[in-house]
């Protein structure tokens, strides 16, 4: 008997380990990995040195709350704000992409003040599943079975300026936007776009916040996918990768936008608790000792380029190692032979296929990868 909720399609296999690139089945059957559950396991399954700082951490000390502070939190908050606004930020931690967001809404509310609470965001985007991140994400199909949402939010067609700039109304606080929509079916937003919505946040006094949940640390080819387009961002929010698949989430500010926050504001009880931000300590160190911003842009241009020669790809867009193949024939049933085979890679719209594997992939497994697909379109 199935004792969870009906929320996921019915789940074609059971993995019960892991190890690098690698899974393996209660059968004993091994995959290839390039979903990384969806963009998490940014350094492959059971990463020896994370595995290692997650039992040294769970025999030390597992959680006090933050009402005191402990030294991993405080180790990773530098470590982030050094890596996205080069020590000019303020961290707030939690446990997830949605909270992470849910943190920005809230922060760009309370910076804004009364009268100006409105967020933009952008059709085709994706930021969560709490209410309120529900409906910053730009997919009106997914709304309807909880109407009423909060209000506060508006969306704008994708890569339009000129129809941002009409939205942008003074009871507007906030525009969030990822540098690539990554559920939208891995459509990278461009340079020129995200320098005019920077350049209109600026003329309007309002936030600019990049959703980088699925993009951030190394994923695109640099830590952050606002960095491929010469931005600076108000407030970046992250988490799938940082944990390496320990649930753990961010939200950085500059400085001067954090202070919005005080004392009572906004908490969470498991926020940043010692055993997911070691493993986000440990997940940062190799990420930086690996280089896996280069790797990632090598990689991916190793994967994207064998795409690109494979019958029955019409095309393939995204950045680093978040790739998409748009292929003529229905993406769910390719995906699902592909499992068949031996390749762990998913659907994100009807004719696309997402590929986001472990950051430190190896040109032969990425080789490997393309063959078995190849198979399965062949």
């Amino acid at each position: 008997m199935n004792h969870l909720m009906d929320t996921y399609p019915p789940r074609p296999v059971t993995f019960v380990r892991g190890e690098g690139s690698w899974l393996w089945d209660d059968e004993g059957r091994r995959y290839l990995d390039f979903l990384g559950g969806l963009a998490v396991t940014s350094l492959g399954h059971a990463h020896p040195a994370v595995a290692d700082a997650v039992c040294a951490q769970a025999r030390t000390l597992l959680h006090v709350s933050n009402l005191f502070a402990t030294v991993p939190q405080q180790e990773v908050a530098a470590a982030l704000d050094e890596l996205v606004g080069a020590g000019e930020g303020r961290v707030f931690f939690c446990n997830s992409g949605a909270e992470a967001n849910e943190a920005a809404i809230k922060l760009a509310r309370k910076w804004a003040g009364p009268g100006r609470h409105v967020v933009v965001s952008a059709y085709g985007s994706f930021h969560g599943r709490t209410l309120a991140t529900l409906h910053a994400t730009g997919q009106p199909a997914k709304h309807e079975p909880f109407q009423p949402l909060p209000e506060g939010f508006r969306h704008v067609a994708w890569r339009d300026p000129d129809e941002l700039a009409k939205a942008l109304d003074p009871s507007v606080a906030a525009v969030l936007l990822e540098p690539v929509q990554g559920e939208g079916g891995v459509q990278p937003a461009g340079a020129d776009y995200f320098r005019a919505v920077r350049e209109l946040c600026d003329e309007r006094g309002v936030l600019m916040m990049v959703d980088e949940v699925q993009t951030g640390l190394g994923r695109t080819g640099r830590w952050f996918g606002f960095q491929h387009y010469g931005v600076a961002p108000d407030v970046v929010t992250v988490a799938k990768a940082l944990g390496n698949g320990v649930p753990i989430g961010a939200c950085w500010a500059r400085a001067d936008v954090a202070a919005a926050f005080v004392p009572g504001d906004h908490a969470t009880t498991f926020g940043g608790q010692p055993l997911a931000a070691a493993a986000a300590r440990a997940t940062l160190q190799v990420m930086r000792a690996e280089d896996v911003p280069t790797r990632a842009r090598l990689a991916g241009e190793r994967l994207a380029g064998a795409l690109r020669d494979l019958p029955g790809v019409r095309a393939v867009r995204g950045l680093g190692l978040l790739v998409a193949a748009e292929i003529e024939t229905d993406a769910a049933d390719v995906a699902r032979r592909a499992l068949d085979a031996g390749l762990v890679v998913n659907a994100v719209t009807g004719t696309a296929l997402r590929f986001a594997p472990s950051l430190l992939v190896s040109d032969e497994e990425v080789d490997l990868a393309v063959g078995i697909l190849a198979g399965v379109l062949g």
